[in-house]
């Protein structure tokens, strides 16, 4: 573990990085979004390699006490989710690459800007603050609603990125709103002041804070995309191109819930079951209207982003179970925000390596038909990705899958259980489908399609590799020295433990 004065230095990397990549982008440069992509990827490998160094021990500080007081925290909980998060966006850039150079409308500010949502997202995770954690959130959303209109020509991308202005513009006024509340009866934002004033007073002196809690709790829903929020995602994520729809439905998500598991596991796990009814009503409109949605899609890409509903809805189960069944629940879902990192950025990657022109995105069922023939190795790829989304056997999605119902049976909840597993059969259906078009069915028409010479074949062949060892990991661990997936829920329950330090 490196000197508390340094362990912020991953992020500061990254923000030089996404400096560096805006100077490099308004210079006259041969080959500029090569370079840009390289030099991007460049500074993501050195602060993956410095969070590394960091993930050894369980450790909770409070960096630079004296400058920023208690601003921000960093602990193996905040490590593990800056390891995910510039991961992510080191695969976005690497996956996206053939996107870039193939759609001419992709500026070069796109490497500057995914850096610097990532410092947003970054400073997310070590937030100890209200405040703090709101204009880390504007940060990274602002830097997306310009990477969603990159295509001015494209209507349905400016009005995309219109909507998600305002629409997260307005939740943002109800964060703060919440906040403001909370500091009128707190008297601070600070999350280790909350959680102190909830144990040393009753209900009935609280109501400001539940209040402002249920505000920002409803922002919170709606950057994950849950009921009644859940609208804004089928048209935003489909309006933004492809290499954005990745980077939002898997990198973003995983960074919303960096912080939200802090504040509900450290200053409202008290409180918690005020709003058991509420999320409960949630859980299963979720699982309902997202399960409807993906089951109407004619696109692909529609209906993949219906399903990201569900999965929410899946989070959402755990994180009600966090009450009941802290310390299990809470690691299920760090967990399954992984297994679901992996299937979304895959299987939308793949989507964006196939889209070769603009105005053929290639995301109906009828373009994959004999995908299978033509190009086996993307259509296995694809395969995989699907499997791991349905939550079969053998994937990391199974095993993510299993961990919430698990965690939310132990905690009373049989019932969302239940739901949740005939939400799982029934997604069955339309992930298959897809499947099924690209082995069993004759090729639609002449098309092109990409080579398999570029890199990001081989990138998404690496997260199918992933998500397979994340489902028979543990099996291979008694023939061969080969780690197994309970190491990965044992370092997410390393994670938790640090939040209670």
């Amino acid at each position: 573990m490196m000197s508390a004065n340094f362990l912020l230095l991953p992020t500061i990397i990254v923000l030089i990085g996404s400096v560096v990549t805006a100077i490099m982008a308004a210079m006259d440069i041969k080959e500029k979004m090569k370079h840009l992509a390289y030099t991007a990827s460049g500074f993501l490998i050195f602060a993956l390699l410095l969070l590394a160094v960091n993930f050894d021990d369980i450790v909770s500080i409070i960096p630079y006490k004296d400058y920023v007081a208690n601003l921000i925290r960093y602990d193996t909980f905040a490590n593990y989710f800056q390891l995910l998060l510039s991961a992510g966006a080191l695969l976005t850039i690497l996956i996206s690459k053939h996107y870039v150079e193939t759609h001419a409308f992709f500026k070069p500010e796109y490497f500057a800007l995914i850096l610097f949502s990532l410092f947003g997202m970054m400073m997310l995770s070590v937030s100890n603050e209200l405040i703090t954690a709101y204009v880390s959130l504007e940060i990274a959303s602002m830097s997306i609603y310009s990477m969603i209109a990159f295509s001015t020509n494209s209507k349905r991308r400016v009005e995309a990125m219109y909507k998600y202005l305002v629409l997260g513009a307005f939740m943002g006024g109800f964060f703060l709103l919440g906040a403001a509340l909370i500091y009128l009866q707190v008297g601070s934002t600070n999350i280790f002041d909350i959680a102190s004033f909830l144990n040393n007073n009753s209900y009935e002196q609280t109501g400001l804070v539940v209040i402002g809690a249920v505000l920002v709790i409803g922002v919170f829903l709606f950057k994950i995309g849950a009921f009644p929020f859940q609208n804004w995602t089928l048209d935003v994520y489909y309006g933004a191109p492809m290499p954005i729809t990745a980077f939002m439905a898997s990198t973003f998500k995983v960074a919303v819930f960096s912080f939200f598991i802090r504040l509900f596991m450290e200053a409202f796990d008290t409180i918690l079951d005020v709003w058991d009814t509420m999320f409960y009503i949630i859980i299963i409109a979720t699982l309902f209207y997202g399960t409807f949605l993906a089951l109407s899609q004619k696109s692909v890409k529609r209906m993949l982003i219906s399903s990201s509903i569900v999965h929410s809805g899946y989070l959402l189960m755990a994180f009600l179970s966090m009450h009941n069944n802290p310390k299990e629940a809470a690691a299920s879902v760090v967990f399954y925000l992984f297994a679901y990192f992996l299937s979304a950025l895959g299987s939308f990657g793949l989507i964006s390596y196939l889209a070769l022109k603009d105005n053929h995105l290639r995301i109906s069922y009828d373009d994959f038909k004999g995908l299978a023939s033509e190009r086996p190795y993307m259509a296995a790829m694809m395969t995989i990705f699907m499997f791991s989304l349905a939550g079969i056997p053998s994937t990391i999605g199974f095993i993510g899958k299993f961990y919430v119902f698990t965690a939310t049976i132990q905690a009373g909840y049989a019932f969302l259980a239940i739901l949740g597993i005939l939400a799982t059969f029934v997604s069955i259906y339309y992930y298959f489908k897809l499947v099924a078009v690209m082995y069993f069915y004759p090729t639609s028409s002449m098309r092109e399609l990409p080579p398999l010479e570029a890199l990001t074949p081989i990138i998404i062949g690496l997260i199918a590799v992933l998500i397979v060892w994340g489902g028979i990991g543990t099996g291979l661990a008694f023939f061969l020295p080969f780690p197994g997936v309970d190491v990965l829920m044992e370092v997410a329950k390393e994670c938790i433990s640090s939040l209670h330090l």
